[in-house]
């Protein structure tokens, strides 16, 4: 396995992110707990998971029972013992509403004060290492949301914060009012990026390289669709659905000649859509997020693929990006 600092922090995680989302509502607990042993068999150090997953949608095959169940799934998982928790860097994250009452979402001092403890149980653990805003609360001062977590921080329960789903200047926002409290600020952020999805190129990428915020990218294959889904789809092994069928249909062409340079690169789809996100300035660790231990083996592979100059041009002519606002646009 290979491994990096995180953001400028001096915490040591893997170049591959354990994403834990499908457990519960997709991968049964007994799946969930071979896959993070075989996370850890592999090297990774690094487990993502969120306060509201768990929630089991229609149709699922899972055992989710609600908000919170990937959670409880991962805290029964550390409670085995055999260093299992000792060799993991924590991530979960803060936001979304966990009931109906008010101060249950967000990010109020209250409610990231019962939020927190409230994951520290069902994680069964006393600290999380990588204490994330879900989302930005333009309702709640930074002032508020830093001193909440300086509360937490010197109470041991907090060791790093990171955000998810931030524009670039909620990141500039963040870091000038932690700074002028004294405190380190955000160390990580988590957006979504990948080949077909690279609009953080052009405001986030650049603030989170300013601010030495390493970014842990989601859904690095775009719900499957840099995973070889038509060659799948000719083998009759995989059906496209909503929202995901739209998306093909807009970027067949495109997912074409991708799947086809893969091939001519002699690798799997999936190892080259991953492996490029390993070669972009600021990423530390893309989140894959498997719901079945083959996947997990899948996404290993990546870590072994190397795209030169002339490939890394090649992915660009065939998904083109951004260059940094407002060159893009304006010069």
């Amino acid at each position: 396995m290979q491994f990096t600092q995180l953001g400028r922090s001096g915490l040591s995680v893997s170049r591959l992110c354990l994403g834990t989302m499908n457990f519960g509502p997709l991968t049964s607990e007994a799946d969930s707990h071979a896959i993070m042993d075989a996370a850890h068999g592999y090297g990774i150090n690094f487990f993502d998971t969120a306060n509201a997953y768990g929630l089991r949608s229609a149709g699922a095959s899972g055992q989710g029972e609600g908000k919170g169940y990937t959670e409880s799934i991962i805290g029964r998982w550390f409670a085995q013992g055999g260093g299992r928790r000792e060799r993991t860097v924590l991530a979960t994250k803060v936001y979304s509403p966990m009931g109906e009452w008010p101060n249950e979402g967000r990010l109020s001092a209250l409610n990231i004060r019962r939020a927190l403890d409230a994951s520290l149980t069902r994680l069964q653990t006393d600290h999380i290492d990588l204490y994330q805003f879900h989302h930005v609360d333009r309702a709640t001062p930074w002032d508020e949301i830093w001193q909440a977590i300086d509360v937490a921080v010197t109470a041991g329960k907090i060791l790093y914060v990171g955000s998810s789903n931030f524009a670039g200047w909620h990141i500039a926002a963040a870091q000038a009012a932690a700074a002028q409290r004294g405190t380190f600020g955000l160390v990580s952020e988590q957006p979504i990026y990948n080949l077909l999805t690279r609009e953080i190129e052009l405001e986030v990428l650049p603030a989170a390289r300013h601010y030495g915020v390493g970014l842990l990218p989601w859904s690095p294959l775009h719900s499957g669709l840099l995973g070889g889904v038509l060659r799948k789809e000719r083998e009759g092994r995989r059906r496209v659905e909503g929202r995901a069928a739209q998306a093909l249909e807009a970027h067949r062409t495109q997912i074409g000649a991708f799947e086809d340079f893969a091939a001519e690169l002699g690798q799997e789809p999936g190892d080259v859509a991953l492996a490029w996100l390993l070669h972009q300035p600021a990423v530390t660790a893309p989140i894959v997020g498997p719901r079945i231990s083959q996947q997990l083996d899948d996404a290993v592979r990546a870590l072994d693929v190397t795209l030169d100059d002339k490939a890394l041009a090649r992915l660009d002519e065939i998904f083109p990006g951004y260059r940094t606002a407002p060159e893009h646009f304006a010069w």
